[in-house]
């Protein structure tokens, strides 16, 4: 019968419930008795001991809140009687020492990916069109509805078709047939057959930024987008200036030589207040694309080692589960990763307070400690700055489901970086270079974090959730990985993998991640389509380095 709680870390004082549990229910765990004085849904933690006020509560074998009233034995944890605390983290204490995991499968596996000139390889052959200033995203929107259509890039119309459909019954007097008439699933049309059969097509990155902000703000827009102009996912890029902004086409120009000072993909730069009119520009803009298009079009998938592949982790949308199924799981893919000498990318940095001293020890030098360390200081003291502070980085709906502070979700976030060893720490929006694992400073906001990783180089991206999120980035995949079954079940159009069965017992940690890696291999050379690819979710927000959680 399948265990009905669970307790990660020996030293911990919490147990995990994994069915709801009724008040008045005895539960036997590890030889010892349990009676529960209140109802504690499943995801939910309740206390083995009795609490006193300012007594501290344990999971994952750290540090994750502190009673701010009595707590039975036995008793739900909630945001009433306990309250966030974290221990606080110190200089680097001894060598990290890691035997990485057996990749002897792993060492000669290949996936079929888009060789660049400069040794990069991509999993996706994109073309970008992007503004350098929200004033030009009208612009970017007719050239986003001229190339797509007449390219066979668009997506299929299946609720424009829907519309048409209630227009002619409202036309024939039908109006009464609206109320029940269910929506149609197919297109209007037959889709375009594609010009250009070997690009997986053109993306537009609309944003609100470049003008009117800092000029750090600027700046971090100009390196972001450098960076997915010079992403191994991207063959070419247009790009539209007004002229006056802050983000200025010089400075996107010296972030991409900082990046690649041999950079040779095609670049189409256009600025129009020295071009004349829209149509003059615009026009020019369609006619340079078209035949960056033909020069991108000449380049074919080829097998590549697994460690051209930079993989980013992400969680969104977190329940009480993530920390044990999915997120673990996936950083067990992050060892294999780095030890087959690819990258993996661990960011949202609110979602690792309290596991900060975990990850320092893990790094291979003082200097790549220090600045995570200062990094952390920094974004914590912006965030205090404005009467925030990381404890407000849970959502209402990580609460709902059991993640009841921030140290008690940064456990388990943080589990998705495995185990290996801290090559390299990023700041916002510098590229990942270093194999092994990277930690990069973002905020914790699904789009931010994501929109950052692929910025520094993420060429597929696993991101797991436990009550559901449709995020995903316009140049690459994101693999959606459910914590449990029910979303699973319940969300099916948007979850890639299932990782539930860890929870059911009837999978390991270990094959769970090794199943994944076969799966982002899949992702990678093309053979796989994420459901976020299918449905053409292409999310970008830049981060601007106010304080964002």
């Amino acid at each position: 019968m399948q265990a009905r709680v669970l307790k990660i870390d020996s030293g911990d004082n919490a147990l995990i419930a994994l069915a709801d549990l009724n008040q008045g229910q005895q539960i036997e765990f590890e030889g010892k008795t349990y009676t529960l004085v209140s109802n504690i849904p499943a995801k939910h933690k309740f206390a083995t001991e009795n609490l006193a006020v300012g007594d501290e509560v344990i999971m994952y074998g750290v540090l994750v809140g502190a009673a701010v009233k009595p707590i039975q034995r036995g008793e739900r944890l909630t945001t009433s009687n306990l309250q966030h605390r974290a221990t606080p983290f110190h200089e680097q204490s001894g060598e990290y020492r890691w035997v990485g995991p057996d990749i002897s499968k792993w060492k000669q596996r290949t996936f079929l990916g888009y060789h660049r000139s400069d040794g990069q390889v991509g999993t996706r052959n994109y073309w970008i069109v992007v503004p350098l200033v929200f004033c030009e995203n009208r612009n970017i929107g007719v050239l986003k509805q001229a190339l797509e259509e007449e390219l066979g890039f668009a997506a299929p119309q299946v609720y424009r078709r829907q519309v048409a459909d209630f227009a002619r019954l409202y036309r024939e007097g039908r109006t009464e047939e609206i109320k029940t008439q269910a929506g149609k699933t197919n297109g209007s049309d037959p889709a375009r057959a594609r010009v250009f059969e070997n690009i997986d097509g053109i993306k537009f990155l609309l944003h609100e930024g470049g003008c009117g902000g800092t000029r750090e703000d600027a700046n971090n827009l100009c390196g972001l987008i450098a960076g997915y102009i010079n992403h191994s996912n991207v063959a070419g890029a247009t790009v539209l200036s007004l002229g006056c902004q802050s983000a200025q086409i010089g400075i996107l120009r010296q972030e991409i030589r900082k990046r690649n000072p041999a950079f040779d993909k095609p670049l189409i730069v256009l600025e129009q207040q020295q071009s004349g009119s829209e149509f003059t520009m615009l026009s020019e803009a369609i006619r340079k694309t078209f035949l960056g298009l033909v020069e991108a079009n000449q380049t074919k998938r080829a097998p590549a080692a697994l460690s051209h592949l930079c993989v980013g982790l992400k969680c969104g949308g977190s329940d009480g589960f993530s920390g044990i199924s999915a997120n673990p799981a996936i950083g067990h893919t992050a060892d294999l990763v780095a030890t087959v000498g690819g990258r993996v990318i661990l960011s949202e940095f609110p979602e690792l307070c309290g596991v900060e001293q975990d990850l320092i020890n893990r790094s291979t030098g003082k200097e790549i400690s220090d600045r995570f360390a200062q990094l952390m200081r920094d974004y914590q003291a912006r965030a205090k700055a404005v009467g925030s502070g990381f404890e407000m980085n849970p959502s209402p709906g990580n609460i709902r489901d059991g993640l009841i502070t921030d140290a008690m979700k940064s456990a388990g976030a943080a589990k998705k970086g495995g185990k290996s060893p801290v090559t390299a720490v990023l700041d916002y929006p510098e590229p990942s270079t270093v194999p092994g694992l990277n930690l990069q400073c973002t905020p914790g906001n699904d789009v931010e974090c994501v929109t950052a990783q692929v910025g520094a180089g993420a060429n597929v991206v696993l991101f797991t959730t436990g009550l559901g999120t449709p995020t995903g980035n316009p140049i690459t995949p994101v693999v959606k990985l459910s914590t449990n079954s029910t979303l699973a079940q319940r969300m099916e159009d948007i979850i890639d993998v299932d990782t539930s069965g860890i929870v059911a017992g009837e999978t390991t940690i270990e094959q769970m991640g090794e199943t994944i890696l076969e799966y982002v291999i899949k992702v990678a050379s093309g053979e796989v389509r994420t459901k976020a690819e299918l449905k053409g979710q292409a999310d970008f927000i830049p981060w601007k380095r106010g304080v964002s959680l």
